[in-house]
């Protein structure tokens, strides 16, 4: 039976995860039966359609190439009624994150659990300020509530912990989770000052024209919340982790870091100690001998401290159009693939 899709949100990770499945539609239906179908997407930009017998994704995404409407399926349907009435098994939510409030993305969450429909998110905003309750409601209704997207893009950290390091108590989670200000921290150390490499990274469109989500640690904070309570089973709030981003490091700092062989890097962390859970957000020396001193640029990492293997650290691309959307489709596999017959 073909999953029957709704996205919220047709920018870089909707089209993203648009293009991989078509891509490999042939190889998806032969490795894993997988059949896929899109009825329902709403975007700010391009407008709102729904066809239950399946949208013409190919043509909807040369529109958004062309920055054009939608011009076919049309839908005067607000978004929660979209959810609410379309005729998907899955609503993936990928729209704007806003870790302040959740913005509209817990009402999608919320509408998409209620109506007994899974959801598959890479909005941080439901999984670092609702996680309980989104979790809560999904098991109530018997449906899933699937986040992998929301934590180092595809690089699969959530879906790792629950999969390959299942059986491990894991004691400390510690890494770059922003690769933003891990861009800009290397820039530094080749002889860039703060401002100079803001700007190239704005030029780059790493960080935003307001890059306070990065460059103070905001989104840094929103990711060792979810893995907080995800990993951790903690029930910790974003206002009780502790956040301090890179704009007080100087061209000195850096210089520092360099004669004590170290380098700055902005490090989330999570500890359970003696049961205490505790997370934080902040730039360290990291000496060059530890595998997180070698991440440059872009590049997210993360290394766990588990009492069966040690440390084990996964690096891989924190952001990007294909690679979020890569972990938007392990989700729908992981759905497709459950035994939970709750349709």
């Amino acid at each position: 039976m073909k999953q029957k899709i709704a996205l919220l949100g047709f920018g870089t990770v909707g089209q993203g995860i648009c293009e991989i499945l078509l891509n490999k539609k042939e190889y998806l239906k032969e490795k894993y039966n997988y059949e896929f179908e899109f009825v329902a997407v709403a975007d700010f930009a391009f407008g709102s359609v729904y066809n239950p017998n399946g949208l013409n994704i190919p043509a909807m995404l040369e529109e958004a190439k062309a920055k054009k409407k939608f011009t076919r399926d049309l839908t005067t349907l607000d978004n929660v009624s979209l959810i609410t009435k379309c005729n998907a098994d899955v609503v993936c939510e990928l729209t704007y994150t806003d870790l302040d409030t959740g913005g509209p993305a817990i009402e999608h969450c919320k509408a998409a659990l209620e109506s007994k429909k899974h959801i598959v998110t890479s909005n941080k905003g439901p999984a670092a300020l609702r996680y309980p309750e989104m979790k809560a409601l999904a098991d109530k209704k018997g449906v899933k509530f699937m986040i992998e997207g929301t934590v180092v893009a595809g690089t699969p950290i959530i879906n790792l912990v629950e999969g390959p390091l299942a059986g491990c108590e894991i004691s400390k989670i510690r890494g770059i989770l922003n690769g933003t200000t891990n861009y800009m921290l290397s820039e530094m150390e080749k002889g860039m000052g703060y401002d100079e490499v803001l700007k190239v990274a704005q030029d780059l469109g790493y960080a935003e024209a307001n890059p306070a989500g990065d460059v103070e640690g905001y989104d840094a904070r929103g990711k060792v919340t979810i893995l907080a309570n995800i990993v951790m089973g903690a029930s910790m709030k974003i206002n009780e982790v502790p956040c301090r981003g890179i704009t007080k490091i100087t061209s000195e700092d850096i210089q520092k870091a360099k004669d004590t062989n170290a380098r700055w890097k902005l490090i989330g962390t999570v500890e359970n100690k003696d049961g205490e859970i505790t997370g934080s957000v902040s730039p360290e020396m990291i000496d060059l001998s530890h595998p997180l001193a070698g991440v440059m640029g872009a590049t997210n990492a993360l290394t766990f401290t588990t009492d069966l293997l040690g440390d084990v650290t996964i690096v891989g691309p924190g952001a990007g159009r294909i690679e979020t959307g890569f972990s938007i489709l392990t989700d729908l596999l992981q759905i497709h693939n459950s035994s939970c017959n709750c349709k």
